[in-house]
């Protein structure tokens, strides 16, 4: 199944064991904008130093913890160059009115004919299958 995501949804999996899972299964085909993966990675790292300003985990274990998210992004996402969906920018910003900045993720769906992973609403009626991770999880019987 292939599947465009959106940067919320990826930094929301890796911060979990079940996301990372998910992300893992070799049943999906994940592609992501380079701008998504970039604006995903930095606030990836954000979160991470919100958790440990928060908690007690020590900083060797929450370094293992981002190197862990780091590398199961980057094992499993096709990162796509915008110049090789840019030429879908204008159909796509047409798209997705509400937040002109997601169209780097339509715009590579469009590309692939794929669907787009998110929990943003923002991409509703954008003429795109949209998946939440619920319903996904259910698809492939990872519950």
């Amino acid at each position: 199944m292939q599947l465009v995501v959106d940067a919320n949804i990826l930094v929301a999996e890796l911060l979990r064991k079940r996301g990372r899972a998910l992300i893992a299964d070799t049943r999906l085909e994940l592609f992501i904008a380079e701008k998504a993966m970039e604006e995903a990675l930095h606030e990836l790292k954000k979160r991470v130093d919100y958790i440990a300003k928060k908690s007690d985990t020590s900083e060797k274990q929450l370094e293992k913890f981002l190197d862990l998210a780091i590398e199961t992004a980057n094992t499993n996402f096709y990162v796509v160059k915008t110049e090789q969906y840019r030429v879908f920018k204008k159909e796509a910003l047409l798209r997705i009115p509400q937040d002109a900045d997601d169209w780097h993720t339509v715009a590579l769906a469009l590309m692939l004919n794929a669907d787009i992973w998110t929990q943003d609403k923002d991409f509703l009626g954008c003429g795109v299958a949209t998946w939440i991770t619920e319903t996904l999880r259910l698809k492939l019987g990872a519950f």
